[in-house]
């Protein structure tokens, strides 16, 4: 009970400190230079730019249209998740711009590289923790659970035309939407460098007497499967069973710190693996098999 609470509160407090440095790019960099950006909250900039309607305002609306979708696709727990992130990026947008700090920096395309980077960092580790400050996020994350596509590529597409829209309001130009999709472009490496390091896969084998221990420990606590292989250890002559476990390189401090607990004087050996195909991994691509069938058959 204490270890679950804990964990919660950890994930609660890594994105509320993601939404700070979200909504600080755009207050910070974006807004003040009337950048656009992407997602919803790009597109809340691009209403305020054009009506004078704060982020605040519109990104609510738009959002409490999209919750319904988040509930159906991911579940409950994603929105109640994403209802948090929503209620508390909102309160920033209307808070964080009281305080007094603003980029000084006069050059648009040093703020829309800043501001983009932020953006990708602090969606990134609101992404590690499950939750979502919706939008478009909402979208890649559903087509990122039944499809294998990287999150920012699914930005890209959407935020082309949000960004795109910005050349249609009064006094803008050409020059406005190329510094959006500076933003863009940032924002999109970033967040892909840190989730696609995030599902790098590992293969580890553990050497304990007390394996069975071990063993229950990862089924139940980090839902991966354990095969336990039979040994012989030639110095001691005696028999026991070696845990291989292959799991996601993100969940490497919570197995050594099962195996600690357990067992201080296991020995561990890790090595990483390249395309993990399988249940709570990726999917066999069903289209590039039946391809190959079909050239092998001609």
């Amino acid at each position: 009970m204490d270890r679950s609470f804990f964990s919660t509160m950890k994930s609660y407090t890594i994105m509320t400190f993601g939404l700070f440095i979200y909504v600080f790019s755009w207050t910070a960099f974006l807004i003040p230079h009337e950048i656009a950006g992407g997602g919803v909250s790009g597109l809340a900039s691009v209403i305020q730019y054009s009506t004078g309607v704060e982020v605040f305002y519109s990104y609510l609306i738009m959002n409490a249209i999209l919750l319904g979708i988040a509930f159906l696709f991911l579940g409950r727990g994603f929105g109640f998740k994403t209802i948090y992130c929503i209620a508390v990026t909102a309160l920033m947008f209307k808070f964080l711009p009281l305080i007094p700090w603003i980029s000084d920096i006069d050059d648009k395309l040093i703020n829309a590289v800043l501001g983009g980077t932020l953006s990708g960092v602090g969606i990134g580790a609101i992404f590690l923790q499950g939750g979502s400050t919706g939008g478009t996020d909402i979208v890649a994350l559903i087509i990122a659970k039944y499809r294998e596509t990287s999150p920012g590529r699914v930005f890209l597409y959407c935020d082309l035309v949000i960004i795109g829209s910005v050349f249609f309001i009064p006094g803008k130009e050409l020059s406005d939407v190329i510094y959006g999709y500076i933003v863009m472009v940032s924002f999109s490496y970033v967040i892909d460098l840190i989730l696609t390091g995030n599902k790098q896969s590992v293969q580890i084998m553990v050497f304990s007497n007390k394996y069975t221990e071990i063993a229950d420990r990862v089924t139940k606590e980090l839902g991966r499967g354990v095969t336990a292989i039979s040994s012989t250890g030639w110095y001691s002559q005696t028999d026991s069973k070696v845990l291989v476990i292959v799991l996601r390189k993100s969940q490497m401090a919570e197995i050594s710190n099962i195996v600690r607990e357990i067992d201080r004087n296991a020995f561990m050996s890790v090595t990483t693996v390249m395309s993990v195909y399988g249940q709570g991994f990726d999917q066999f691509k069903a289209g590039k098999i039946e391809w190959t069938k079909k050239q092998k058959e001609s």
